[in-house]
């Protein structure tokens, strides 16, 4: 879990994303409640801690996207979240990778040994 956290691809599970936005919330909400405390050249600080925050929301919103057999800018449709948040993602490998979950991916070590059926 948390794999390249930043990165724009590949696949992940819903308890990824939804423990990302978690982690996001939390940040964000605890560094504003910190800075909004002090005095305006604290500023800058909220800037550099929420930049890194947002790129980490969308990568991890791209890959669950992904997920879904969807464009990364699926995210910016209201309320998508929920439907990423609770939405099973697609079963087996798909464009952007294989199934986090490992359910319908193909494994040719697996067939090894066996037969080949010559339809």
């Amino acid at each position: 879990m948390f794999k390249n956290p930043f990165s724009f691809e590949g696949r992940i599970r819903r308890t990824e994303y939804g423990l990302s936005y978690l982690i996001y919330l939390l940040l964000y909400l605890g560094g504003g409640a910190l800075i909004a405390n002090m005095n305006e050249s604290f500023s800058i600080l909220l800037l550099v801690i929420w930049v890194p925050l947002i790129w980490f929301l969308l990568a991890q919103g791209t890959k669950r996207c992904h997920d879904r057999s969807n464009s990364g800018w699926y995210q910016i449709i209201p309320f998508y979240g929920l439907w990423m948040l609770f939405g099973d993602g697609d079963t087996g490998p798909n464009e952007y990778g294989n199934n986090p979950k490992g359910i319908g991916n193909l494994d040719e070590i697996n067939d090894i040994g066996k037969p080949i059926d010559n339809e």
